[in-house]
């Protein structure tokens, strides 16, 4: 499809509604998931590094998908998915719901607890030894950390047996997990404390107290584990005062380089790192994109996942429609908007798994599922059930692990 037929197709599914958003409105259901996604960076590079020789099995990586859409079964009476999630090459790998452990007198660690998707049976297995699980491509390994952070070494799990594989032993604690996109490197996210330490804020009319993340970071740099050769690079990275307690690295669409979230200016702001400590400036495929849209660029690497821009309004008893932009990653210019409230992941390059609101859009509160849309189609197909993103002490408030199959 190319941009004149994705114009075209948008314009005739969005020529019918008649009611826009109202000014600001963006700005506030960002701001919900942000009460969810504190998880914040920046960093002002530089760089020692420390070659780090360790040993571990190449995942095997598969193919897999197709055009098959399955959507979850869930537990009763709960959102909480039982069996797998998948549309195409794209598969829900693992999700994890979040809960506060209290560890003294105002002070608290956030910690996941993790279902992890067996290959073999299609279902999902809570797995508590994990406080931090990254899949890589194929769906078939994850790379992994134990419950206490930061971490002294990393494993790599075999998702059908759940036995780990292998362990390498970090110099430095680990905090964090990401695979590059074809599945050959690993960065890893170094700190010298908890990364999701949690400090007690009481309510000011004696109300119920809330648990807010640190505002410093302990974050000391990161290291490029390659799968293939076996070998780590650690590069140190000194942390300015806008980088919040967890502030991980993920690699680039191209795998050629690092970006990071950082606060300033405006919501959802980025910066970027070489492979070698160095800070750089934005790809040109990137530099429009935003940290708190997971899905970023499409398979072709033509169009960019953008925010929440519209939502319609379809009476008191139907969910509200909300749409986000469609984007060229090279001149940040809308090309069409598609429904869904936050795109996660794309399916290919026409479709992706994005989170929908299923109530109302006054009076109602916010809910939502995981849906399938389609760019220049109507259709939603929902891949989930129902779920309360601030309802984390039920632990519902779940939050999907994407991989290519």
């Amino acid at each position: 499809m190319n941009v004149e037929d994705l114009v075209r197709d948008s314009l005739r599914d969005l020529a019918g509604e008649q009611e826009p958003a109202a000014p600001g409105f963006a700005d506030r259901v960002l701001a919900v998931r942000r009460r969810r996604r504190t998880r914040t960076f920046a960093s002002v590079a530089a760089a020692t590094a420390a070659v780090i020789a360790v040993s571990v099995a190449v995942p095997q990586l598969v193919s897999g998908g197709g055009d098959d859409v399955r959507p979850s079964g869930v537990t009763g009476g709960q959102s909480l998915p039982v069996t797998a999630i998948s549309a195409g090459r794209t598969v829900v790998a693992a999700y994890y719901t979040t809960a506060t452990r209290k560890t003294g007198k105002g002070e608290a660690v956030a910690e996941r607890t993790y279902r992890l998707l067996d290959p073999s049976t299609g279902r999902y297995k809570k797995d508590t030894r994990w406080s931090y699980v990254a899949v890589a491509p194929g769906a078939k390994t994850a790379a992994v950390l134990e419950r206490a952070l930061p971490a002294s070494r990393v494993g790599l799990l075999d998702l059908t047996t759940g036995k780990v594989k292998q362990w390498f032993d970090i110099r430095m604690g680990v905090g964090g997990l990401s695979f590059s996109h074809d599945g050959t490197k690993l960065v890893i996210t170094t700190y010298d404390e908890n990364p999701d330490r949690r400090t007690e804020v009481k309510s000011a009319d004696g109300g119920a107290s809330a648990w807010t993340a640190d505002w410093t970071t302990s974050r000391s740099g990161y290291m490029i584990f390659d799968v293939a050769s076996h070998d780590g690079a650690w590069w140190q990275i000194k942390s300015s005062r806008d980088v919040p307690s967890r502030a991980d690295f993920a690699f680039t669409d191209d795998d050629k380089a690092l970006y990071a979230r950082i606060i300033g200016g405006k919501d959802g702001m980025e910066e970027f790192y070489d492979l070698s400590g160095k800070k750089i400036t934005a790809p040109a495929k990137e530099k429009y994109l935003r940290w708190d849209v997971p899905a970023r660029i499409s398979p072709n690497g033509e169009l960019a996942a953008l925010g929440l821009t519209k939502e319609v309004n379809m009476g008191r008893n139907l969910p509200g429609k909300s749409y986000s932009s469609i984007r060229n990653p090279l001149t940040g210019k809308e090309i069409t908007k598609v429904r869904g409230a936050h795109l996660l992941a794309w399916v290919d390059d026409k479709r992706l798994i994005a989170w929908e609101r299923t109530t109302p859009l006054k009076n109602a509160g916010y809910k939502d599922h995981l849906v399938l849309v389609t760019i220049g189609s109507e259709k939603v197909v929902p891949l989930s059930g129902e779920r309360d993103p601030d309802d984390g002490q039920q632990r519902l408030a779940w939050e999907p692990v994407f991989a290519e199959r």
